[in-house]
């Protein structure tokens, strides 16, 4: 197994090495893959397959529990969101109740001083 290997060219390199002398190295694919990962992310590798593997899968379950954190979050703020549409709706609600108990008392009280008008217009005639 190849060690000391920190970057996809080194790794090439290495590889066309292993394929003059009629080998190859052990999971190539996989490692430049991992190489590439490890490039992008800015993480330095730690020279064996092994060890990047490992630092890979670190990285790989820190970026999915940001993930998951993020999701967390974002369902929070969803639910606050709908928490406080439903608190206008409900606000919304009881001013219509409001509203309606005020229709009905000023109706009521229309109605009673026609009724009072009327009576006493009557008395008058």
């Amino acid at each position: 197994m190849a060690e000391g290997i920190t970057s996809i060219e080194e790794l090439k390199k290495a590889q066309a090495a292993a394929q003059a002398a009629g080998t190859s190295i052990t999971n190539y694919e996989e490692w430049a893959d991992i190489l590439a990962d490890l490039d992008i992310a800015g993480v330095q590798s730690t020279g064996t397959y092994a060890g990047d593997v490992k630092l890979h899968s670190q990285i790989i379950a820190q970026v999915q529990e940001m993930i998951e954190e993020a999701q967390e979050i974002q369902a929070q703020e969803q639910q606050q969101i709908q928490n406080n549409d439903f608190n206008k709706t409900d606000y919304k609600t009881s001013q219509d109740k409001e509203q309606t108990v005020k229709a009905n008392v000023v109706n009521a009280t229309s109605s009673m001083i026609m009724a009072d008008y009327m009576k006493y217009y009557h008395l008058l005639q």
